[in-house]
């Protein structure tokens, strides 16, 4: 437990201001705990995964922030042709897990950033397939500590959200794979990975920044907008994928807002697209 955290500490993008109060519970019991507390008092409080898909204002965020990044919400167990993780799991991690195992199924989740808690959160997906075609269960927990397991069919999904989450928290969640040879999964995950980092900047970002139109991919609008390599202070439109930001350096989060509204005014008055963000925004300025 730390007061006055900063949070760009905690986001892939490296900004953000100060959390009046940051936890990282160490079990369930403790997050319960936690929840109370805020519930208790009225407080505001906001569940952090890795930091990926968030933008936090540079006012930072008046409330508690809640980290499932402690050891306990981490694991990855694999049983036959399921694979039972907890909500900080790295997606990276569960796709190597099933390797090791000789399962596929998994393998687009090597080039996801994040946790599987996050990751659940907004239905993530990479190369064609989305995380919730792979899940068969999950376990979570309601804002005033109870816990309950839900399954897929249960569980409604939109694209790029699951409104679950709105009031629930992931604890974990069972995947299903399929058995594979070591050989092939390992080629499919070279793969996606050198796509992947042929096609996406290095820098830190948040990932992609709009939701794809119906019409045309976000990142190609924005690279026919002429609009790759726009900048905002050290905030920049990549030059490698349109639809993501980079901070170059010292951006601030207001230099990344200022950024989005561009590419949004742009995009809404040369095409008539309203582009909607993808990243969570939260916080003050």
């Amino acid at each position: 437990m730390r007061t006055n955290e900063p949070l760009a500490r905690h986001t892939t993008l490296r900004v953000g201001g100060p959390a009046d109060a940051y936890v990282e519970p160490a079990s369930e019991a403790d997050l319960a705990a936690a929840l109370g507390f805020c519930r208790e008092r009225e407080w505001p409080f906001l569940l952090l995964g890795r930091g990926s898909n968030l933008l936090v204002r540079d006012g930072g965020f008046r409330g508690v922030v809640i980290c499932l990044a402690d050891a306990g919400f981490a694991g990855i167990e694999v049983t036959g042709q399921r694979l039972t993780c907890g909500a900080g799991a790295r997606l990276k991690a569960v796709a190597h897990a099933a390797r090791r195992h000789a399962l596929t199924g998994l393998e687009f989740l090597e080039g996801i950033p994040g946790s599987l808690g996050g990751g659940l959160r907004m239905n993530a997906g990479a190369m064609g397939a989305g995380l919730f075609d792979v899940v068969d269960a999950v376990r979570i927990m309601d804002f005033h500590g109870q816990v309950e397991e839900r399954a897929r069919r249960d569980i409604p999904v939109a694209y790029r959200s699951c409104p679950l989450f709105r009031d629930h928290i992931a604890l974990s969640a069972a995947l299903k794979a399929q058995p594979g040879s070591h050989e092939t999964i390992a080629e499919r995950m070279s793969q996606f990975s050198q796509k992947r980092w042929s096609s996406q900047p290095a820098a830190p970002s948040a990932g992609c920044i709009f939701k794809n139109p119906s019409a045309i991919p976000a990142g190609r609008l924005i690279d026919e907008l002429g609009l790759k390599g726009t900048r905002v202070g050290d905030a920049v439109v990549s030059p490698a994928h349109g639809n993501f930001i980079v901070n170059e350096g010292e951006a601030t989060a207001a230099d990344i807002l200022a950024l989005i509204d561009l590419v949004q005014q742009r995009a809404q008055a040369e095409r008539g697209i309203a582009l909607e963000t993808e990243v969570e925004i939260v916080g003050q300025d």
